[in-house]
This record gives C-alpha cells, structure tokens and sequence, in this order.
C-alpha cells in the first residue's frame, strides 16, 4: 500500500497525519481552505481556488489515510 500522498507540491507521509480539518473560507478571498496537522504539532494550509475542488482533495487524501 502506498503510504504518501502528493498534494499541492507537498508529499504527506500518511502516517504522520494526526488531524484532519474540515472545509473552510480562506481569509483574504484565497479560495477555500482544509488544514491538516502532522507528528509533531506542524500545520499545512492547503488552500483551493472553488469550495468544489477543496472537498475533491480533502476526500482523496481521506481515502488514502482509510
């Protein structure tokens, strides 16, 4: 099984997610944005143009970790 996962030029080791967000309105109308929290308290933004391609990425990198 493949335990990385590519998004947005970063490679997630999978098994060093402790926390997934859900889906919010960036601030300063950068898109929409889901954060996900790795080993050692250390925080990624991930941030989406459309609400529709933010849900798409985060539902991926849910099945992954599954």
């Amino acid at each position: 099984m493949k335990r990385t996962y590519d998004v947005q030029g970063f490679t997630l080791c999978l098994d060093k997610v402790v926390m997934l967000s859900s889906i919010f309105e960036a601030e300063r109308d950068e898109g929409w944005q889901f954060n996900i929290r790795l080993v050692g308290d250390v925080r990624l933004q991930i941030k989406l143009p459309t609400r529709a391609a933010a849900l798409l990425e985060r539902e991926m990198l849910v099945r992954a970790l599954n």
